[in-house]
This record gives C-alpha cells, structure tokens and sequence, in this order.
C-alpha cells in the first residue's frame, strides 16, 4: 500500500497475482497500471516523496503464505504508472519493503527476503544511487535471511532500521525464526549496519520476524515487534540504545510469520497501529490496544501520509481501503477484480455457474453471463465450503453445492432452503496439530469430483480416496492410503518459535483425482509427495504408476483424463516448494505403464499448475503456468503461449463448459473464453483462403447485452448468435455483407459494410472478424420525436430452430447454418415458441403500418399547407375547402392512432395514450416471459387492431379517393393561377 504524498486523492496498491493498481477518486475506482509490462504477485509499492511521478514497485508476494507467488525483480515508472522498466534484483524473489530518499528519487533502499523455499545469496538490503542501474548488497546476513522490514528516521535519510528474518518453507513445513534474525541500525544512509538486537531491553534467545517504525514526531522513539518466546511490542526513546517491553499481547503477535506490522501516527507518537487479524489502535505508546473496524479481516499493510495521520490506505486478505477520518470510514474493497482462486468448476444451470474458493473470502457461484449489459455482484452468490476448498455443485441439482476447507471439511449448501450441512468424511478437526496425530490426512486444497459416469457418486481425497452415493450420509474408503505416509514429514509446522498449523502444510495427502469419462472405473490420483496411482477396478486394488523421470517429492497438482482415447491422462507437478521451478506434465497413453514429459516451448521457470484438454478438437491441450497460459497443438509435444488480453498471473485451474475455456488466477478472478471454435478449427490452410466461416456455435435463446467497457463489473459474453470469419484481402473500399435468412432461406435481414442505418452498419477488416446478429427480427422505423410510454416495438426475438447466414465479400462468398436453442430454463414447447414468436411478429407488423400512417400523414399535410399557402390569398376557395377537408379528417385519424398532445416523456399522464401506445404495450405484455400468447392479450388485441384498422382503412379511402380528387381539383383550378399548364 502507499498513497501519493500530493495527490490527496491517489493511491496505490499490489495484489497478490494481481500486479500494480491505481486510484485518482480516493479508492471509488481502481485501474491496474502494470499490465502492459509485468505482472504478478507485488510485495511493496513506493512514490517518490521529492517526485509523485517516480514509482517503484517490488515483485514477489512479502505475505508468505503456503501457496506464495514469487516474483522477478523491481521496476520504475517515471510518469505515474503509465510506463515501466525493469531494474533487476530479479533473484531477490520477494521484495518487501522499498524507501526512497526523500529529496532524491534515484537514491533507494530496498529489503528483500530471497528464496523462501531454499538458500541464495541475492537477499537482504540493497541500495541504488543512480536510480536503478546498478545496485549494491548493503546488509547480507546468510543465505537463509531475509530482511523482513526497512523504515528511515523521517526526514533523515542517514539513518535507517531494518529486520532480519529467518524464514524458510518446504513442502510440508513452515520454520519462521532462527540464526540471522535481529534488528539493525545504519547512520550512514545504510552503507554500513549495526545488529542492535543485543541492545538493553530485547529480548534474548531465538528472533523470527521483525517489524519497526521510528515516530516522525520524535525520532528518538523507535518501535519494534518482534516475534521470540518473549516478544512483543518493544520502545526505545534513544534511538535504540535501550528498550521497554509495551505488550506482549497475544492478539498484537499471533501466527507471527504472518503479520508483525508496526506504524505510528505523524504528530502524535503514542499512537500505534499494529497489524494481524485484526486492526489494533493503541494510544498510549503500545500498552494497550483495541480493535479497530475495516471492511476485511487479516492485514498486512498500512500507509500512513507523513502530514495527514487521518489519511491512510490499509492492505488487507479483502484488498485495499482508503480512509481520510483516521480510520472510521473506509472505502470499499468489492471494486477490485483480484481474488484469488484454488480452483473451477462449474454448474449445469443455464447460463452456467462458474465456482470456486476464493483465498480469505467467501466461496462463491457467479453467473457467467447475466441478462443485463454486465455481470454484476447481484449475480453471484456465497455458497458451500470456506477459502480453500474444491466447489463442485450437484450434476443433477445445481442448487445443491459441494464444498470443501481445511481440516477436510466438508459441506453440503442448498440454495433453495439455505441449508448448511457439514458431511465431512472424517469430521476430527486436527487445527492446530501436526498431521501426524490425524486418522486421515486432509490438505488445505483437498480435492473433491463428481464422477462423470454416475451423478450421484462424490469423491472426496485426503490420503485415503472416498466416495459417496447418499450426499455425505456415509462415505466409503476405495482402497487404503495413497501417498509415501512418511512421518517425518508430518510434524508440526511453523516453528521454532510460534506453531502454525492450520492445514497448508499437511503432507502426504492426494492432491489431485480423478475417473475418467470414458472408462467408469478407471480412477487416478496424484500426491503431494510424488506418487501416481490408478484403479482400474473403481478403487478396490490400486497400482503405483510414478514415471520415474519425475524424481521424488513431486506435488501432483492437477490430473486430466483423456477425452478420446481410454487409458490416457496428463498430469501437471509442481516442486516450486522445494525451491525448482521447472514445468513438469508427464503423459500416458498406457494406463501409466510408461510416460512423456511434455513441457517443450514452456520456459524453464514457468512452472506448470494445471492442464485440460480440448473436447472437440483431439491433441489440443490448454495449459495454466504460474505466469499464464499456453496452447498445444499436437498433444503437448511442443507448447506456445495464449496470452492473448489475459494478465500475466498464475493459472490455478481450468475447466470446459458448452465450448468455453473458463480460467482460475490467483490474483485477478475468473477469465472466460467464450468461444473456442476459432482455436479448435485454426489451420494454416485457412490463411490462402480469400473468405472462411468459423463453426458456429448453438445459441441459447437469451436476454442481455454486452457491455464492451464494464465498470466495476464483468463482461458479457456477446448477447447473440457469433459468427467468427476470416477475410483475406480487404481494401477500404471493399462491400461485405452478410445475411440473415430464417429456415426457409427466407430473408430475414442484411448487415452490411454500405448500410446507412448505424444498426446495419458492419466494420470489416483485414484478417478475423466477429459478427454477433442479436437474433431479432428488425424493428419498425422510428418517427423522431414520437412520444410513447411504452416506447417503440422492437423486432421480436427469433424462435428456436434452424437459420442460415450468407457472407459476400465482393466476388467472394460463403455460407452456412446455425442453430437458436430454446432456453432450458423454462418449460415450453416449440409450436408456443413460434406462437408467441408469429403474434410478436403481427403486432410489430401493425404497429408498423400505424406509423407508416403517421408519417404520410405528415407527409400530406405537409405537401397540403406547402400548396395552399405557396397560392396565398389566391388560392380557389374549392381548393382551400378541400385541403382543409382532407386535413381535419387526417387529424382525426392521426390523434386516433397517436397522443399528439404528449411533447414530453411524462405529458401521457395528463393526455392518454392511443392505439398505438396501447398496441406497443400489448406488444410488451406478450414479450414478457416465454409462453405462448395468453387468451386475454389475444382478445385485446383482436379490439385495438380492429380499431386501428378502422382508422388506417379512412386514410386508405382518403390516399385513394380524396387526394386523387383533390389533385384533380388542383389541376383544373389552380394550376392555371401559377402559369401550369393542366397538360
């Protein structure tokens, strides 16, 4: 977090996965700034107090969570964001704290903790003075410390205090503290540094993290938190000659590793704030402290302005608030597209769920598409399970979810009764324990499936793989334990200072599973200690088919089934937590008797986390990397990278519905391909073709538009029928056009590049093109200025069944079909479809001919008064009795069939509506659902149309026999007067 110290209204924070983002309105709005350059996990982001223009940002996530992003570096931007470039220290993996000098933007400090999941040497402070060209090591302690905190004495930058933190991860374990951690001075502007950690008052023994701050208003006061058997809240008001234990309150340092964040206010130095759980306040110099209310739980970062204490931005697991009143009111968090999800699955509703776990947050079900212009927070719901767990709903009820969480719970949600039902399959919670006291063994992200052979068997992994039939009632072992079951490895975690086991660091659990589509008992699973096994008779006896060349301790992280040929499967591993970042995908076409590692074209640190495979297209392979996507063609024998507009951040899953490639990210939501049919059909053939349609799509009959530039929201897929073309050869001038024709290759209508309504304006360039026709029939045209409280009839919607398009391309020309599906969510037959679809269609038709009659009534009149008063005073009395005649009668037709007195959108309360106001309503009340015409609408309609016929048949008399009269009168009597000859 950090906020511009001139700019009141601008700030700036970095996600977790999500990269670098900015707010101008005081954190209404967000924009990600870093996008176009790099992306990612951010660990700290910094504005030049001398330049708001200069930014630093720092990558690699400093919350250093089991499931932890790495990063490459820092970089700088010179215009606020808008542009960035790297600086290096792209070893350092996880920066965590940068300080600018105050009077010079190329002079800067930055602290980093290194390798978490191994020793390196690029670890500790570093210090630029030439803005980033070169950098020089200024406290290195040993290759497994890491600085956990940096701050300067404000307003001088000679001196400077630092943290050093011991920190290390394995697969199964967390160790926060150990030889190296201390507490640091320099007065010489970090050249060199002095361990401090000796100094009167601190405490002896064993240090993990650290965290200080000095007082702006007396920088004789120091404050450090320091994680150690005796730590707690320490002050020193010499500088840090000598300090005084303040607290050693358990709610200021619980799961130390994961906090331990200390600030004070500008003016006033006994007030401290002090990051964890929760937000705590303390005002009489960190004696004692109470909570402080913010939108989300869990902080891990606070930027205070150096003159406005009240101004301040705080980071928590919810994402970042802004407050200008000292932390009363804060902004909201819900316009930040960055959660962070472990997995995807989705529903059998129509439109489709999408579902997953977010990281520190509710789990969810989101729409994956609305009927409005976007999705929007009203279209997603809380459902089963908590943070880190598997959703999968019900094959056969989607409002029946499954979901999991640590300490393998379980839980069965019914969004229909709101019932939450807890069928964990071994329900001992071991919170709290190493894993080595539990009967079985659940990881954090354990995985839980439907079989997709029988909707009514749910399997869920710990290191035993269950199955149920009866909804959690009862669940059954297939077979025994799955994994190495290496005790060593199932001690308790997060020493050695403070214990942490909450269920990330469980080991020796089955971390991914799966039966196979094909084949109803052929099950898989993979651990997180490197074993693959297959059942090939649903569970009862099991095979070790590991490929030898994945080595040991590999953490099996997704596992995919063949989708055309039995005995295949891709498996994605991960050793990232044993400090290898190498993409490991290993396939079998043999039941796993031998197997291919096929990462060729992924670059050496992109590791791998998920795969899935291409449903229509075989040997078409998608994979999630911890820095974004890739496609294979040729069955993972050679990978090339599918970025497209997709941010870089790691891809935790991906899944296949109804032809869309749904993606996980940790950092940055949900991301949907809607349409894979231009990857599935892509060959270089179609390149020498001068025109090629793409396969179509089915569409669902569906309501809903697409926003293009959502705010604060998600996009729409496009609201129609897609048709996707290729275009060799296009000039400016060239004429495209493409038609619409129903079942009987009736048309229906033309788009094209020369069309004069905007409507029926397409744009077409060289190369691929995307035509969405909206599947409504056209609309009548539309009178300027024409008040109506129903509004104009729109063209009604096309009815399931089969169309045909045809695309002209100058000379060139190609056609195809597509089909419109009913919506499944309602229950109606195909003939009351096209009954209601043909009396939309009438009642368009009407009111069509009721504004025809308007406009040559106008027209007339028009033409009449133009005669009339050309002539003047000369005008024949005949001629002007006939004239007005002939007006006075349009104007009862027209006032008929139109309020000519509303001139305003509400005048129709004073003066009522006319038929055709009344038709257009009846027009709605028929549009309204999906049914066939109700009796009573039939009946009103049979009334209003007779009515209008009525008055459109007296115009029709009028335009046939009035105005040929007249027009003959005119030639007989008038002509002459203006020297017209009757001839």
């Amino acid at each position: 977090m950090t906020g511009d110290p001139k700019q009141k209204n601008t700030f700036y924070f970095g996600g977790t996965g999500g990269g670098v983002w900015k707010t101008i309105d005081g954190g209404s709005n967000w924009k990600n700034i870093s996008d176009k350059y790099f992306g990612g996990s951010i660990g700290c982001v910094a504005v030049a107090p001398s330049d708001n223009t200069v930014l630093y940002a720092g990558e690699g996530e400093s919350t250093l969570r089991g499931n932890v992003s790495e990063g490459f570096g820092i970089w700088r931007s010179d215009d606020a964001g808008r542009s960035w470039r790297n600086l290096g220290l792209k070893d350092t993996r996880h920066i965590i704290r940068i300080v600018i000098h105050p009077k010079d933007p190329n002079i800067v400090w930055v602290a980093a903790i290194g390798h978490l999941f191994g020793p390196n040497l690029e670890r500790g402070i570093f210090k630029t003075t030439d803005g980033g060209k070169t950098w020089k090591k200024v406290l290195y302690v040993n290759d497994q410390t890491g600085c956990s905190d940096l701050i300067m004495e404000p307003g001088n930058p000679a001196v400077l205090y630092a943290g050093t933190w011991r920190i290390q991860r394995t697969p199964y374990s967390l160790e926060s503290g150990g030889d190296g951690g201390g507490l640091w001075r320099s007065v010489d502007g970090g050249d060199t540094w002095k361990n401090i950690s000796a100094k009167k008052g601190l405490p002896k023994g064993l240090w993990g993290i650290v965290g200080v701050t000095v007082c702006p208003s007396n920088t004789d006061r120091v404050y450090a938190l320091i994680e150690n058997p005796s730590g707690g809240l320490f002050v020193s008001n010499d500088g840090g000659e000598s300090w005084t234990l303040q607290s050693s309150d358990n709610n200021i340092r619980q799961r130390a590793w994961y906090y331990t964040k200390v600030f004070v206010d500008p003016k006033n130095a006994d007030l401290v704030w002090v990051l964890n759980v929760n937000f705590l306040k303390s005002t009489d110099g960190g004696k004692t402290f109470k909570n402080v209310g913010t939108p989300h739980g869990d902080h891990h970062d606070l930027w205070i302005d150096a003159e406005d204490g009240n101004r301040m931005i705080i980071g928590d697991d919810g994402g970042a608030q802004v407050s200008f009143d000292g932390a009363n009111n804060w902004s909201t968090y819900y316009n930040q597209p960055t959660a962070q999800f472990y997995r995807v699955s989705t529903d059998n509703h129509y439109p489709y769920r999408i579902l997953g776990a977010q990281q520190d947050n509710s789990t969810l079900r989101i729409l994956s598409r609305s009927d409005g212009s976007q999705i929007t927070q009203d279209d997603w719901q809380p459902t089963a399970g908590a943070e880190s767990g598997y959703v999968v709903a019900d094959p056969l009820n989607p409002d029946i979810v499954y979901g999991g969480n640590y300490s393998g719970y379980l839980s069965r949600y019914d969004h229909k009764t709101g019932e939450n039902r807890a069928v964990s399959v071994w329900p001992d919670d071991p919170l709290g324990a190493g894993a080595d006291v539990s009967k079985y063994r659940f990881q954090w992200n354990f995985p839980i499936f439907f079989s997709p052979n029988n909707p009514k068997k749910l399997y869920a992994a710990g290191n035993v793989l269950f199955a149920t039939e009866n909804e959690g009632a009862s669940w059954t072992a297939l077979g025994g334990d799955l994994t190495t079951n290496d005790k060593v490895r199932q001690r308790s975690s997060g020493g050695p200072i403070t214990k942490d086991n909450t269920g990330v660091e469980v080991y020796c659990t089955i971390f991914t599973a799966a039966e196979s589509s094909l084949e109803k008992d052929l099950l898989w699973t993979g651990s997180d200690d490197g074993l693959i096994q297959v059942s090939k008779d649903g569970g009862q006896h099991w095979q070790n088919v590991t490929p030898p060349a994945a080595g040991q301790w590999m953490m099996w992280n997704c596992v995919e089934t063949g989708t055309f040929q039995k005995g295949k499967a891709y498996f994605v591993g991960t050793k990232y937590k044993s400090d290898d970042f190498t993409p490991y995908i290993f396939k079998t076409e043999d039941y796993g008797a031998t197997w291919t590692k096929i990462t060729n074209g992924i670059p050496a640190g992109h590791f791998a986390r998920c795969i899935r495979a291409d449903k229509r297209r075989p040997g078409l392979l998608y994979c999630g990397t911890e820095y974004g996507m890739y496609i294979s063609y040729d069955d993972g024998a050679n990978w090339k990278p599918f970025q497209l507009n997709l941010p870089i951040v790691p891809i935790t899953d991906l899944t296949i519905k109804e032809n869309d490639l749904i993606v996980a990210t940790q950092g940055r939501a949900f991301w949907v391909i809607d349409d894979l049919n231009i990857i599935q059909d892509a060959d270089a053939s179609i390149l020498q073709k001068n025109i090629y349609a793409f396969k179509v799509n089915d569409t669902y009959r569906y309501d809903g538009s697409q926003n293009p530039n959502p705010k604060n929201a998600g996009m729409n897929p496009p609201s129609g029928t897609v048709i996707n073309y290729y275009l060799k050869n296009i000039g400016d001038s060239a004429k495209v056009s493409i038609t619409i024709m129903d079942q009987n290759r009736k048309l229906i209508k033309t788009f094209s590049t020369t069309a004069k309504e905007a409507t029926d304006k397409i744009d077409v360039s060289q190369g691929m093109n995307q035509f969405v026709w909206n599947m409504n029939y056209p609309a009548p045209e539309r009178i300027e200025g024409l008040i109506l409280w129903h509004g104009n009839v729109p063209g009604p919607k096309a009815a399931p069944g089969q169309y045909f398009y045809k695309i002209k391309a100058d000379k060139d020309s190609t056609e195809g079909n597509f089909i419109i599906k009913a919506n499944p969510v309602y229950n109606i037959s195909q003939q009351d479809y096209e009954e209601q679809f043909n009396f939309l269609l009438s009642i368009r038709d009407k009111f069509t001919e009721m504004l025809k009659a308007i406009k040559n009534i106008r027209d007339i009149r028009a033409q009449l008064n133009s005669f009339t008063d050309k002539l003047g005073k000369d005008c024949p009395k005949d001629v002007k009795q006939a004239a007005d005649t002939i007006n006075k009668q349009m104007t009862a037709i027209e006032e008929a069939l139109h309020q000519t007195k509303a001139k305003s959108g509400q005048d129709v309360l004073n003066f009522p509506i006319r038929l055709d106001d009344k038709i257009s309503g009846l027009y709605d009340f028929a549009a309204s659902g999906n049914s066939a015409p109700a009796r009573q609408v039939k009946d009103a309609y049979a009334e209003l149309s007779a009515q209008a016929d009525l008055q459109l048949n007296k115009l029709k008399k009028i335009i046939s026999e009035d105005l040929p009269a007249f027009n003959q009168l005119i030639r007989d009597k008038a002509l002459p007067l203006i020297g017209v000859k009757k001839e």
